[in-house]
């Protein structure tokens, strides 16, 4: 049966980005060294990119080594049936201080026949927004692949895009095909499938220095892009949110996001082993308590911008 399983936070990865931060040392306690902190990978197991839990009896082990060994116990056996071994989420945190580059994602078929890789759908949660920051997000009317190749080339591709001004507790779900950006000083929590296949259509100008230029994809993304106007289905503005303990802001077949308000303390009954759960705290601390086998209550305390997974096994908490 190997050792008994309990809520694991594990140790954050950062990544440095062209139009990252600090705000995710400064506000959010990552101990990170340097500047330009684009994103803090919470939860990931994927490209050599690997969370290790940071304390308890576990500490030290991956997540990929936990699957391997504890499968169903982490994943539960409806995830397992599916993922197998390979841990079917990533939790990051990002700070975007300059400018993200326009890009889309590819759906899973898409993103199979293509380039034999998942697709990415993606959620982002507003954490921290300045008063000037803007997030584009899909197109402000129908283009034409001409029109935005052209846009794009000339250096007025955001001319195009809708723009969302972000208030904190806003959410986003991001449908492969739409193309999206951001920029000026924003800190988002985003949940997404396990990829990182995003392809960029558009860098601010970035892409003209040899200094700064990164790969572009803007052809091989046109038969990828929703070219309609932004529907606005996928947003949901934080005053929907957190007038209500539970509200669910996401859902799709990799994911289920729920935003949840406590007024109180809230008990959770494991009603099936089918699945995990993951929390993030996004605003102040939360306090998530089990019993171990002995009986002895355990709290595993969490500040805001912390992860935890709560293993498919894991009693009522």
């Amino acid at each position: 049966m190997g050792k008994e399983l309990y809520p694991l936070g594990f140790l954050p990865i950062p990544l440095r980005k062209p139009w990252g931060g600090t705000a995710l040392t400064e506000k959010f306690g990552k101990k990170f060294s340097g500047e330009l902190t684009g994103e803090s990978w919470e939860l990931v197991d994927m490209d050599g990119n690997v969370s290790v839990v940071s304390d308890g009896p576990l500490a030290g082990q991956t997540i990929g080594e936990l699957m391997r060994e504890y499968r169903e116990r982490i994943a539960g056996s409806g995830v397992f049936g599916k993922c197998g071994t390979a841990f079917p989420l990533l939790v990051k945190l990002l700070n975007i201080e300059g400018k993200l580059s326009v890009q889309v994602h590819p759906d899973d078929a898409k993103a199979a026949q293509k380039y034999g890789q998942r697709g990415k759908s993606e959620v982002w949660y507003v954490l921290d927004a300045a008063p000037d920051a803007k997030i584009y997000m899909g197109f402000n009317k129908p283009v034409t692949p001409e029109e935005f190749c052209e846009a794009c080339k000339s250096g007025t591709a955001d001319r195009l895009l809708n723009v969302i001004h972000p208030k904190v507790g806003d959410a986003i779900f991001i449908k492969p095909g739409t193309v999206h950006s951001a920029r000026g000083g924003i800190v988002l929590c985003e949940i997404q499938a396990p990829s990182d296949l995003t392809l960029r259509l558009y860098d601010w100008g970035r892409e003209l220095d040899p200094s700064t230029a990164r790969k572009m994809h803007l052809d091989e993304a046109l038969d990828i892009i929703d070219f309609k106007k932004y529907d606005g289905l996928g947003f949901i503005p934080a005053a929907v949110s957190t007038k209500t303990d539970s509200v669910c802001i996401a859902h799709c077949p990799q994911f289920t996001v729920n935003h949840i308000t406590l007024f109180d303390g809230m008990r959770v009954e494991a009603e099936t082993d089918d699945n995990f759960l993951i929390y993030n705290c996004i605003k102040g601390e939360v306090s998530l308590q089990m019993a171990d086998e002995q009986g002895t209550v355990r709290d595993y305390r969490l500040h805001q911008g912390d992860t935890i997974l709560v293993p498919a096994e894991c009693p009522s908490f």
